[in-house]
Parts: C-alpha cells; sequence; structure tokens
C-alpha cells in the first residue's frame, strides 16, 4: 500500500464529484487554514497574499465552513485481515483502511467534515469530525496504526453509533459484510429513519467471489476457529449462486431503505472503482 497519505493523496487528485447534495453553502468568519484551489472554488475566497508571495492560488478555509458531519465506520474485525493471494492482493483491511482515508480527504476537499470510528464487536478507535486537512493527516495516521481485532458484531457498532452522531450527517459503513445481516440492516434502517444518509462499501477478496477448483479442501473460519472440510470443486455452483444472491440483498436492501451501495473487490484500482461509483451516483442523483 506504500505510504497511506500519499497513496490517497494520489487517488483523490482529479476527483470533482460531491458524495452528497449539500445542505447548505458557505464560511464562517474564523480562519482554519489555506487549501490548494480546485475549479470552481469561489474567487471570492483566494488568499491574494499567499498567491503574491508563491504564484499559487490557495483557498482561505474557515473552521465552521463545514456542509455536514461525515462518519467513516471502517470494519477492523479478524475477516477483514485476509487476502486470498498476499502478493497480488491487498487484504479486505489494507484497501479499507486506503478506501476510508481517501474518502475522508474527498468529504474534507468538498468542505464537509470526517471523523472516524473503526468497529469489530464493538466501536473502537474514535477521531472525532473535522473540516481541515491537518487533521485529515491525523485521522490517516491513525489508519495506518490500526490492527485487526476480534469477532464481528456491525449491528452493535452501528446501534451504539447512533448514540453519539448528534444532528443528521452522512454515515459510511466499509466492510466485508461477513455480519448477522438481518440486525445489521435493522441498524442501518434506523440510522436512516433518523434522517442520516447511509453509504455502504462492500469489500470483497476475489478469492471469496468464487471457490477454488481443487477437489477436498478445508475451510477455515478466522473468527471463531471453526472449520470444514468438504469437496470444494462440488459446491462451487451453489457458492457463486448463494455470493450472488447476497450481494443482490444488500443491494436491493440498500436501495429500499434510500440508502448507496458499493461493492468494491481487492483486484481492482481503489482510484478506478470508487471513481466509477462517483460518476453513476452522481447520474442517479440528477
Amino acid at each position: 500500500m506504500g505510504n497511506l497519505e500519499l497513496v490517497a493523496r494520489g487517488a483523490v487528485e482529479g476527483f470533482l464529484i460531491g458524495l452528497h447534495r449539500s445542505p447548505r453553502r458557505g464560511f464562517s468568519v474564523e480562519f482554519a487554514e489555506n487549501r490548494p484551489y480546485s475549479l470552481g472554488d469561489d474567487f471570492r475566497f483566494i488568499d491574494w497574499k499567499v498567491l503574491a508571495r508563491s504564484d499559487r492560488l490557495f483557498i482561505r478555509q474557515f473552521e465552521a465552513e463545514t456542509n455536514l458531519k461525515a462518519h467513516v465506520l471502517l470494519d477492523v474485525s479478524r475477516s477483514m485481515d485476509w487476502t486470498s493471494e498476499p502478493v497480488r492482493f491487498p487484504t479486505k483491511l489494507d484497501y479499507g483502511r486506503l478506501l476510508a482515508s481517501t474518502l475522508s480527504l474527498l468529504l474534507i476537499r468538498q468542505g464537509d467534515a470526517a471523523g472516524l470510528r473503526t468497529f469489530d464487536d464493538r466501536l473502537r478507535l474514535h477521531v472525532p469530525a473535522r473540516g481541515s486537512e491537518a487533521h485529515w493527516r491525523r485521522l490517516t495516521d491513525a489508519l495506518t496504526g490500526i490492527r485487526p481485532g476480534e469477532e464481528t458484531d456491525a449491528a452493535r457498532a452501528l446501534r451504539d453509533l447512533s448514540g453519539h452522531l448528534g444532528g443528521r450527517g452522512l454515515v459510511v459503513l466499509i466492510s466485508d459484510l461477513l455480519v448477522d445481516g438481518a440486525s445489521t440492516r435493522r441498524a442501518l434502517r434506523s440510522l436512516r429513519h433518523e434522517g442520516h444518509e447511509l453509504l455502504t462499501f462492500h469489500i470483497m477478496d476475489p478469492g471469496e467471489r468464487e471457490l477454488p477448483s481443487a477437489g477436498e479442501a478445508i475451510f477455515f473460519d478466522p473468527e471463531t476457529g471453526e472449520e470444514l472440510a468438504t469437496n470444494s470443486a462440488a459446491l462451487r455452483q451453489e457458492y457463486r449462486d448463494a455470493v450472488a444472491n447476497a450481494i443482490d440483498g444488500w443491494r436491493r436492501e440498500s436501495l429500499a431503505m434510500g440508502a448507496d451501495y458499493a461493492l468494491l473487490t481487492t483486484d481492482n484500482p481503489l482510484g478506478t472503482a470508487l471513481g466509477r461509483f462517483l460518476r453513476s451516483r452522481r447520474r442517479r442523483r440528477r
């Protein structure tokens, strides 16, 4: 993954697509920091003194400039710390780490505040939502330091998160969704009923989409330690159908509750996959 901050900045370059419809716009009076000018920024907030010194365009940002608070909820359970081909693909956790950093930077650059929470069987790390790039660097440092946790209880984490959110905002769930589907969807619907915008990124490894063609195999659950001996070749079609049904179920349930869902696989470069999703989302919301 290289340097997480550097890779995340590289993934963001070229994106001028909003992650949500902004409920309000404008700048407060308390200056926070400058950021590089982006196409479409209001010329009234160009820092002319910096331009005179450096011949570069910067926009003056203010502490209360944010349009909404976004809360990125990253699954750090043990099942996320897995890859089918370590040489070729990152683990789902590393991919989710980069996605969380990249989304946070996109949100901050469009004038929002981004915060981070991690979870396994409960909420763990908490980085409050702020709207400056200095804060984003602190958030990315926190992401770099996280380690895999225990078993997953996404429903509990989402219920606990609800009690900490305050006003309406954007909740971004990043997970492999190896969870109790019914209770997790109930918790998501509850957040939606509270007025929060929801965005779910379903992270999968290519090895989870298709069973290996080999015959006898032992499957191991990294969270519970359970093992299952079976003939994978005989189960390939049944497994393929079960995975397709699960993905379709998450997509349909998300649509029904007015939320967004995106499937990202770790063999796809994040910038490409995220750009495709954001363009599709913008077309749907026009």
